[in-house]
Order: structure tokens, then C-alpha cells, then sequence
């Protein structure tokens, strides 16, 4: 198992509990959706997973590759191959992307990404679409195990999701690098197939499942609600 997070519970600085029991497991090599709606903890999990002490663990671990990275500072995280692509990257002024890429790359390849690798400061005045692209381009050069990707389909067209996604594929997936793709649409379901379609709600994973045919008419037909009821269902029987 590359990734697992056992019985996950999260709170923020001001006391408010955000994950609740969490349990996720990604193997080496597994492509993964995490689906959930708004306030659901998905981007507080990508915080949890990338070592943000704004966010404190009460109990529970998250393990990768087998060690216990609960405690872990973000860099150690980075440093053991885990990288994190932002919902809403920061424009930084005066630091160019090329010279950016050139202090952190762990790997130098070729990449379908060069054409944009342009002598430009990182993120200023570009498109939503760019920017994800340019947050690919800092990934790969970090050579990482498992990229989490925070709705980075998030304020994006069809046609530009499907261009980022097929990017995901040919420089990640192809490579058996392991992918934690977090959003709130299941529309990216039948453009990224992937291996495990995971669903979360008020701050659990509720489902985990090989079919994602199966997630995405359902979450098309009834949205998230259908979700929830299985969710209070399950309670009920315990």
C-alpha cells in the first residue's frame, strides 16, 4: 500500500471537526477518484495529506509506503514523493517558472508540458487552464510516488478538463505514478476511468468501489443525495 489513512479524525484550529473516522487506501500504481460535495472535507483531506499544521489530528495515522508520516513536516513529505497540485495556485512576482523548475527538478525528462515553459513569472496573468498545466510542470519535475490533485478541474470548460486529464495520463499515469483525484464533479469520471472511485461525506468516506459507471449515473441522477440517505442508512444498521 502506498498510501493509507486509517480512522482519520481532523479538527481545525478553532475546534470545529472536519474528518471524521477517515479511511482511504491507495495502492502503487492505483489512479483514484475522491468524489463529495461542497463542505464534505475534501480539500481539508488534501491539507491532511500535504502536512498542514492548521489542521490538527486528534487520532488516527497516515501512513505511506508503510511509515507513520502523521507527525511529518510537508517537506519531508515532498522529500518522500508525495507532490500536491492546488485548486488556486499563487501568482508569484518576479520568480520565473523556467528558473523555478530548474532548483526543484529531481528528474529532468521530456515532457508534452515543455511547449509551456515559457520565460514567464510563475502564474501571473494566466488562465485558469494555465495555471493547472504550470502546477503539472512543478509536479513532474519533483518525480513523485503520489500526486493529489485538489479540484484542479475546478472553473475549468469541458474541452480543458479533458486537455489536463489527458495530460494526467500520458505524464503520470502511463508511468505508473499513483493519482488521488479530488473534485466534486463526477463529470471527470468518464474522462478519467479510474481505478477506484471513492465517495465522501460529511467528513467520511462512505464508498469505495471498482465502478465507476455505476457512481457516476447515480451521482448524475440523484446528485449527492443518494449518498447521504446510504450514508444514514448504514448508521441505522450498526
Amino acid at each position: 500500500m502506498l498510501l493509507e489513512i486509517k480512522d482519520l479524525i481532523v479538527q481545525t484550529n478553532n475546534g470545529k471537526q472536519i474528518l471524521k473516522n477517515l479511511n482511504l487506501r491507495v495502492a502503487k500504481k492505483e489512479t483514484h477518484i475522491l468524489l463529495g460535495p461542497n463542505a464534505s472535507g475534501k480539500s481539508s483531506l488534501t491539507q491532511v495529506i500535504a502536512g498542514n499544521p492548521q489542521y490538527k489530528i486528534i487520532s488516527g495515522k497516515i501512513l505511506f509506503e508503510g511509515k507513520d508520516i502523521t507527525k511529518s513536516a510537508p517537506e519531508k513529505r515532498v522529500k518522500m514523493g508525495i507532490a500536491v497540485s492546488w485548486q488556486n495556485p499563487p501568482a508569484i512576482k518576479g520568480v520565473k517558472l523556467a528558473k523555478l523548475l530548474e532548483k526543484i527538478t529531481i528528474k529532468q525528462r521530456k515532457t508534452a508540458i515543455e511547449p509551456y515553459l515559457k520565460q514567464r513569472e510563475i502564474n501571473v496573468n494566466l488562465s485558469g487552464g494555465e495555471k493547472k498545466i504550470t502546477e503539472l510542470a512543478q509536479i513532474l519535475c519533483l518525480n513523485p510516488k503520489l500526486v493529489v490533485f485538489d479540484e484542479i478541474d475546478s472553473g475549468l470548460d469541458i474541452k480543458k478538463i479533458q486537455e489536463i486529464i489527458e495530460i494526467i495520463k500520458k505524464e503520470l499515469i502511463s508511468k505508473n505514478i499513483a493519482v488521488l483525484f479530488i473534485t466534486h464533479s463526477a463529470d471527470v469520471l468518464k474522462f478519467l476511468k479510474p481505478d477506484i472511485t471513492n465517495v465522501i461525506v460529511q467528513g467520511k468516506v462512505i464508498c469505495r468501489t471498482k465502478d465507476y459507471k455505476k457512481v457516476l449515473q447515480t451521482i448524475k441522477k440523484y446528485n449527492y443525495e443518494k449518498c447521504k440517505k446510504c450514508e444514514k442508512l448504514k448508521k441505522h444498521k450498526m
